[in-house]
């Protein structure tokens, strides 16, 4: 029979009113209070909002929840530091850097899968898994064109706003429609 993870008991925190669980994740990401400053303060929350002896907080809960909080802030921090280096190493510009990043990572991990396979001849991939990888790349394709059409778009948006200053401001000096034009061209690539 297979070990089943078992749902566990929620803790204190996840039984906490939103808006008290809220100001202690606030309380916990400001590095200058102490942990035993952060408990008295939120305990005095739960008794301020009438809640049930039970639903206090102890220090080992505190801490366990500040060091898992602590864990998931450190790998997004570490995520984001990991994209902007390799969106930057890659040359490509910073709009939708993790995503960018995550998607060459999946299709460098199904390279090194599909390598991998293909290293030992007794060892081969079953067709779901092959289907799966296939659908999985196609969706990683589709969606890298996506956001190119994404950025051409904003691209576009943003040259045709900047044409019609250009066109204002050109009134305003009174330059000739020759000029405004020109003035589009070398700076916006529009003729």
């Amino acid at each position: 029979m297979k070990d089943r993870k078992k749902r566990g008991k929620p803790s204190k925190i996840d039984l906490l009113p939103s808006a008290i669980k809220s100001k202690l994740d606030e309380l916990l990401r400001n590095n200058k209070l102490q942990q035993k400053d952060i408990l008295h303060a939120v305990n005095t929350l739960i008794d301020e909002a009438g809640l049930s002896e039970e639903l206090k907080l102890s220090a080992s809960g505190v801490n366990r929840y500040s060091t898992q909080m602590e864990t998931i802030g450190h790998d997004i921090r570490q995520a984001r530091q990991m994209a902007e280096i390799w969106v930057a190493k890659l040359g490509t510009e910073p709009t939708g850097d993790v995503s960018k990043l995550l998607m060459e990572m999946l299709r460098t991990q199904s390279f090194r899968l599909l390598v991998k396979a293909n290293e030992n001849p007794d060892d081969v991939l079953d067709p779901k898994t092959i289907g799966e990888l296939a659908l999985g790349i196609q969706r990683i394709e589709k969606a890298s064109i996506l956001n190119l059409e994404r950025e051409k778009e904003i691209k576009k948006a943003f040259a045709d706003a900047a044409a019609d200053q250009i066109d204002e401001a050109a009134i305003q000096l009174g330059l000739t429609t020759d000029g405004a034009e020109l003035i589009k061209q070398k700076i916006l690539g529009i003729v």
